[in-house]
């Protein structure tokens, strides 16, 4: 055997396994991801039209954005729609209510405030509707505005 014949025979066997771990290599970024649509696919679901309500948000009507004095849409319920709230317009929560949990089933977007202003001063998030239920909120909510 001529030296160049080795050196054919070693890069053959060094090329083997460099050939297994792109399959593995391959493998694993398939299955990370798989593993990291599904688990985007249920936050997607959750805020889908039609998506199935949480137990406790039953209470919300389409065409209703509902607010819970507590977390997990339990206590006092607050229902606004378009009768009772102008678009656009800063609109605090009747008797200083503070909401905890709430479900927006407008086919509008809503923006709810800390501050019973709805200053931006304070936290503010705008969730899309129909069909966002968020049963613990992240601030202590105290006022809401619906958008056109």
């Amino acid at each position: 055997m001529n030296r160049h014949s080795h050196r054919r025979t070693l890069a053959a066997v060094s090329a083997r396994p460099r050939a297994a771990r792109r399959r593995r290599a391959v493998v694993f970024l398939s299955g990370l991801a798989f593993t990291l649509a599904a688990s985007v696919a249920p936050t997607t679901v959750a805020h889908a039209e039609g998506a199935a309500r949480p137990r406790g948000a039953s209470a919300c009507e389409t065409g209703e954005f509902c607010l819970w004095s507590e977390a997990d849409y339990g206590g006092t319920l607050v229902r606004l729609d378009l009768r009772n709230t102008n678009p656009e317009e800063c609109r605090p929560l009747p008797d200083g209510m503070t909401a905890r949990s709430f479900s927006n089933l407008i086919d509008r977007h809503v923006t709810v405030y800390q501050d019973a202003h709805c200053s931006t001063e304070a936290d503010f998030s705008t969730y899309p509707g129909p069909g966002t239920f968020v049963p613990r909120s992240p601030y202590v909510v105290r006022a809401v505005q619906i958008w056109n």
